[in-house]
């Protein structure tokens, strides 16, 4: 797997919930490519637990959403948002997992709609939920200009 670098840190303003690393109430994702797929390894705490020591359905959704998102960056090296997001929930997460794994690939482009399947996945690789997000994807040059979108590089590529 590759780590992917994330584009936005040098933003002065940059908070993202689910991927800003400074961000002091968020999940700070990180994201690798593995292949077709884009790849997240992330700890469940008790402060995002809905029912006692489960996480969230919210937070689950938060997660799936925010690797979709990875999958448009960095697959189609552009920006967009999500206009449509179904979310099954399958089994309980505890908030006592070691971790959990993100894992999200297209499964359909059509012109600027591109449709993703992502899952959560237990320690023990059992799928728990899973859900499967239209994003609407930005022209290269209004990625740029309104999502302050520059590329989507692993580290590997930054090294060359």
């Amino acid at each position: 797997m590759k780590k992917i670098i994330n584009p936005f840190v040098h933003l002065e303003d940059y908070n993202c919930f689910g991927c800003a690393p400074h961000n002091p109430l968020g999940v700070k994702l990180e994201f690798y490519e593995d292949g077709d797929d884009i790849v997240s390894e992330w700890q469940p705490r008790a402060e995002y637990q809905g029912w006692l020591n489960t996480l969230h359905g919210g937070i689950q959704s938060v997660l799936l959403d925010e690797v979709c998102g990875w999958v448009v960056m960095r697959k189609l090296q552009t920006a967009g948002v999500t206009s449509k997001m179904e979310t099954r929930y399958l089994r309980p997460v505890s908030t006592d997992e070691p971790h959990v794994t993100l894992r999200a690939h297209i499964v359909q482009q059509r012109r600027n709609l591109v449709v993703i399947e992502a899952t959560l996945s237990d320690s023990q690789d059992r799928v728990c939920s899973e859900a499967v997000c239209t994003y609407f994807t930005f022209p290269p040059e209004k990625a740029r200009t309104a999502m302050h979108f520059e590329g989507c590089h692993t580290e590997e590529e930054q090294d060359k």
